[in-house]
């Protein structure tokens, strides 16, 4: 009776331990930070120090034509003759060149502690940007992580901005319109360094800006995107 138990106590072991393999096998992509001695503590040393972040302070160099103005004092002129299509999807950020469908977050302020927050729930919508379809510029935030970075909250969405190129399509979909843009252009530049202005006023342009490299806070990665019929 003793043998019959040990057997099958064994038969289970064996079982747990060919299945826990197939699962790190399987999901190896998604679990193999947690053998990453570097990322773990890195995870650690995140969940004590808040992740970096873009605060309203540095953000004058990238934001030209609405950062003076208050929100009463902005004009909103509509782009003519765009056409957009339907969706029922609602304040979504999507990039199907390196598979991003986020969440966007419109910011009430510009303060470094509101900013982290927000970003924590999707990419952020910078606050007095213009809306989609109007003359001027629209700024949308979002965290970068180091390549094997676990997907915890938001930190990772725009670890791959770099992947895109000229003529990639990024979506916002808002009030059940699917607005979209074309890439014009990609950057990496200093902090608070000055960012090359796109015609002012006569389009209706996307900006996307992450920390570079993924994960520090050294450079900044700028992404223009000109609006377009869908």
């Amino acid at each position: 009776m003793d043998m019959d138990r040990k057997h099958k106590i064994k038969l289970v072991k064996a079982f747990v331990l060919v299945y826990i393999a197939a699962f790190l096998i399987i999901n190896w992509t998604d679990v193999s930070w947690v053998f990453n001695y570097k990322e773990v503590t890195g995870l650690v040393y995140d969940f004590f120090n808040p992740y970096p972040s873009i605060d309203a302070s540095s953000m004058g160099a990238y934001f030209h034509p609405n950062h003076s103005q208050t929100q009463n004092q902005i004009q909103a002129q509509a782009i003519e003759q765009i056409k957009t299509a339907y969706t029922d999807k609602q304040n979504t950020l999507e990039i199907p060149k390196i598979a991003i469908s986020a969440p966007i977050i419109f910011s009430r302020s510009s303060d470094i502690a509101s900013l982290t927050k927000d970003l924590n729930m999707g990419v952020v919508y910078y606050p007095g940007s213009v809306n989609p379809g109007e003359k001027g510029e629209i700024v949308i935030l979002g965290h970068s992580a180091p390549v094997g970075w676990p997907k915890v909250k938001y930190d990772w969405v725009f670890s791959d901005l770099e992947d895109l190129s000229i003529g990639d399509f990024i979506f916002v979909d808002a009030n059940n319109k699917q607005y979209k843009y074309v890439v014009k252009s990609k950057d990496i530049i200093q902090r608070g360094q000055e960012a090359n202005s796109s015609g002012l006023g006569v389009s209706n342009t996307l900006i996307l800006i992450s920390c570079w490299p993924p994960g520090k806070d050294l450079q900044r990665i700028v992404v223009r995107a000109e609006l377009a019929d869908n």
